[in-house]
C-alpha cells in the first residue's frame, strides 16, 4: 500500500502538470492533491500507528470510524432493550418524565418475560386506591444521638462532584432539588457556590481527600469541617468509604485542572497536583471509624451522619457492625453503592470486576444490621443504577429505606449517554468544564426537568406500591419481587437472598453462610 500511494502520488502530480501545459487552471488541482500527499508522507514517516504507516491517508479512516462507532451503535444498531450502561427504554422513560411527555408504552412489553433474570412485582387483587396513598413519601433520618433529624424524600440526587459535572449542571440539580423538595449529594469534591446558590437541601459528602474539611497537609481539620457542616443548607453528612464505580481506588486532581475556583472549594493550593488516596487517614480500624463518625456528628451540631460504601470483603462490614455494637454508637444512615454504579470515569477493571452489585450488597447490609439487632438505629440508602419506580420498589423490598440516583438525574439534565464524561467533551454541557459546551445547559430549563423527573418517578413508585396492596413503603419485603432464574423456575428475592433472624449475629445463631466471615472479623481491625 505504501508503494501504491507513492505511485499514485507521482502519477497524479504528473497528470496535473501535463494538463496544466494545455490548461493552466489545472494547477488548482494541487490544492486537493498536495495536502493529501503531505498527509500521506507524514503517515508513512510517523511511528506510533502501524495502520497509518502501512496505509497512508486511507488508514486514517479507521480512526474516524472508531470514533463514530459508539454513536452509530446507539442510534442505528442497538435495540430498545440491549443498550448499555442504560438501554433506550429506560433512557426514554427518563427523558419523557423530565419533559412531562407521555411515558406510557404501546402494544405491550418489549422485554422477554421468559428470559433468565426477568423480574416482576406481585400485584394484589385488592390494590390500594392510588389517590389515597401519600404521593410524596418521606423518610426521617436520625437516631437517638441525632439532634437535627432530616425528613428526606424517598428519592434524591446521588453523589456527583463539581469538577466532574459543570457548574451549570450542579446549579440545575440543586435548583431542581429545591423545587421538588429532595436532597442533593455534593460528591466528594466539596461544597461549591453552585451548590449553595439556589438553597436546595445538601448532603455533604467527605471522601479521603477531606475536601472542604482539611488542613494544609491534607489531613482532616475539625475547624474546617465544622465551618461547612453547620451551614443551614447542609442537612446530612456522608463519609465516603468507597464508591461502586471504582471501590478501593483513589483519585488525582492534575495541576492543570486545579483552577483557583476548584482550589478554593476544595481547600487546596491552586495549580498543584492533589491526591485522594484510596484509604482514610483519619481512622485505621472499625472502632476508630465509628468514633470518627460520632465526632463528625458532634462537630456538625448533631446533624445526621452516615457513611457510603460498596461492599467488598464481608468481614470488614461485619467488623464495623461489631464496633458499633461494642461502642453503642451508630451512624444515622448507611448508603450502599452497587458495583454497577458510576457517572464519570474509572479504570475498566474497577468498573467491571470490583465491588459487590447493588442487590447483593443491599441484602447483605440489611441482613447484618438486622442480625446484629441494630437496624432500628440506621436507615439504608440504595445507590446504583436506580432509574425507575420499579427499581425503587425492588431496592426497598430488599431492605433500603430510600434511594439515590445519579445517572438518571444527569439524563434529566440532558445527558445523551455520549460516553465522553472522561474527555471534557460532553456535548450537552453536563460532564465538562469547557465553557463553550457548558453554555448549552440552560439552568432555568433543566432545573424544571430535574424536578419533573423526580416527581413522576416517585409517583410511579407510589402507583406500584398501591398496586401491590400496600400503603406504605415500609411494608415492602423480599417475597413481593420474583425473578426467573431458569426457563421454568421462578424464585422470590427472599429465596435468592434469605433474610436473617433479628439478633442472629449476637445470640449465637449465626447463619452458616456468614459463619466464616463472622469468625474472621474484629472491631479492632478491618
Amino acid at each position: 500500500m505504501r508503494k501504491l500511494f507513492i505511485l499514485t502520488s507521482v502519477i497524479l502530480s504528473a497528470l496535473l502538470m501535463l494538463w496544466a501545459i494545455f490548461w493552466l487552471p489545472a494547477l488548482f488541482g494541487f490544492a486537493i492533491v498536495l495536502p493529501l500527499i503531505i498527509m500521506g508522507v507524514r503517515d508513512m514517516n510517523q511511528t506510533k500507528q502501524s495502520i497509518r504507516r502501512n496505509f497512508p491517508v486511507l488508514g486514517r479512516l479507521r480512526y474516524v470510524f472508531e470514533d463514530m462507532r459508539p454513536k452509530i451503535q446507539q442510534y442505528f444498531v442497538e435495540s430498545d432493550t440491549d443498550g448499555v450502561p442504560i438501554n433506550r427504554n429506560d433512557r426514554s422513560v427518563i427523558y419523557q418524565r423530565a419533559k412531562k411527555q407521555v411515558d406510557t408504552t404501546p402494544f405491550g412489553t418489549q422485554l422477554d418475560v421468559y428470559a433468565e433474570g426477568y423480574e416482576w412485582m406481585g400485584h394484589s387483587i385488592v390494590p390500594v386506591d392510588f389517590h389515597k396513598v401519600d404521593h410524596h413519601p418521606r423518610v426521617l433520618i436520625g437516631n437517638k444521638d441525632c439532634k437535627q433529624p432530616y425528613n428526606a424524600s424517598v428519592l434524591n440526587v446521588s453523589a456527583m462532584s463539581f469538577g466532574s459535572l459543570s457548574g451549570n449542571a450542579i446549579e440545575a440539580l440543586n435548583a431542581g432539588a429545591k423545587l421538588g423538595a429532595f436532597a442533593h449529594n455534593t460528591g466528594e469534591g466539596g461544597i461549591s457556590p453552585h451548590h449553595l446558590k439556589n438553597g436546595g437541601d445538601i448532603i455533604w459528602q467527605i471522601g479521603t481527600g477531606y475536601f472542604g474539611a482539611r488542613d494544609d497537609n491534607g489531613n482532616f481539620s475539625a475547624e474546617a469541617f465544622s465551618k461547612n457542616a453547620t451551614r443551614p443548607e447542609v442537612k446530612m453528612i456522608e463519609l465516603k468509604i468507597s464508591q461502586g464505580a471504582k471501590p478501593g481506588h483513589g483519585g488525582i486532581l492534575p495541576a492543570k485542572k486545579n483552577t483557583p475556583e476548584i482550589a478554593a472549594i476544595r481547600g487546596v493550593k491552586a495549580g498543584t497536583t492533589v491526591f485522594s488516596p484510596p484509604f482514610h487517614s483519619a481512622f485505621n480500624s472499625p472502632r476508630t471509624m465509628v468514633l470518627f463518625l460520632k465526632n463528625l456528628r458532634d462537630l456538625s451540631g448533631g446533624k445526621p451522619v452516615g457513611f457510603k460504601l460498596c461492599i467488598g470483603r464481608k468481614t470488614e462490614f461485619i467488623s464495623i457492625c461489631k464496633a458499633m455494637v461494642e461502642l453503642d454508637i451508630y451512624p444515622d444512615f448507611i448508603t450502599v453503592d452497587g458495583g454497577e454504579g458510576g457517572t464519570g470515569a474509572a479504570p475498566p477493571e474497577f468498573s467491571n470486576f470490583v465491588g459487590m452489585p447493588l442487590l447483593d450488597g443491599l441484602a447483605f447490609v440489611e441482613n447484618m444490621l438486622k442480625g446484629f439487632n441494630i437496624r432500628q438505629h440506621i436507615k439504608i440508602i440504595a445507590s446504583g443504577k436506580i432509574l425507575t419506580g420499579f427499581q425503587m420498589i425492588r431496592a426497598i423490598a430488599l431492605g433500603a429505606d430510600m434511594c439515590n440516583s445519579a445517572r438518571a438525574m444527569m439524563m434529566a439534565l440532558g445527558c445523551i449517554q455520549a460516553l465522553e464524561c472522561n474527555k471534557n467533551s460532553c456535548p450537552t454541557g453536563v460532564a465538562t468544564q469547557d465553557p463553550e459546551l457548558v453554555k448549552g445547559l440552560v439552568i432555568d430549563d433543566k432545573k424544571i426537568r430535574v424536578a419533573n423527573y423526580h416527581k413522576h418517578t416517585v409517583e410511579s413508585f407510589v402507583e406500584l406500591l398501591a398496586a401491590s396492596g400496600l400503603d406504605n413503603p415500609r411494608k415492602l419485603n423480599r417475597h413481593q419481587i420474583s425473578r426467573r432464574v431458569f426457563m421454568n423456575e421462578v424464585k422470590t428475592l427472599e429465596e435468592i437472598y434469605p433474610s436473617v433472624e433479628a439478633g442472629a449475629m449476637v445470640n449465637g445463631n449465626v447463619p452458616e453462610r456468614y459463619k466464616m466471615s463472622y469468625e474472621h472479623s474484629s472491631a479492632d481491625e478491618f
